[in-house]
């Protein structure tokens, strides 16, 4: 199983999730795990689970882990995923930021879906809490 980690640092990292192998995001909570998306195991889409239709979030290039948001006009690269499961987040003249990471992922396209939908919605949350800004 694809556990999902969030880096927490000088401290343990906080556990957020998982992603099941055919590709469905599930964020930790007590009690049950909460479905919140999925990712398109062949084409690398991410898509958070909602009333009606799903919504693109955004995608995973499988052949170099690059991950892109979806937005109207170009689609914004936001950061990668290593194939040891590794999740960066994008800074400009910057170097890259560690945001996490997914204990035995399966697939590039399993760390995309983790990082889309829990690592960095969870770090974005703490940046708006603390108020620092990327």
């Amino acid at each position: 199983m694809n556990k999902v980690y969030k880096h927490i640092p000088m401290s343990a990292d906080k556990y957020l999730g998982r992603v099941d192998q055919q590709g469905k995001v599930y964020a930790a909570r007590f009690g049950p795990d909460r479905y919140i998306g999925r990712v398109d195991l062949r084409d690398g889409k991410v898509y958070a689970s909602q009333f009606g239709p799903d919504e693109t979030v955004g995608r995973v290039e499988i052949e170099s882990g690059e991950v892109y948001l979806s937005k109207p006009g170009p689609d914004p690269y936001v950061g990668k995923v290593q194939r040891d499961g590794r999740l960066y987040r994008h800074k400009s003249l910057a170097e890259d930021e560690y945001l996490g990471k997914v204990d035995d992922m399966v697939s590039v396209a399993h760390g995309a879906g983790a990082f889309l939908l829990l690592v960095l919605p969870e770090s974005e949350q703490v940046n708006e809490e603390t108020g620092a800004s990327e």
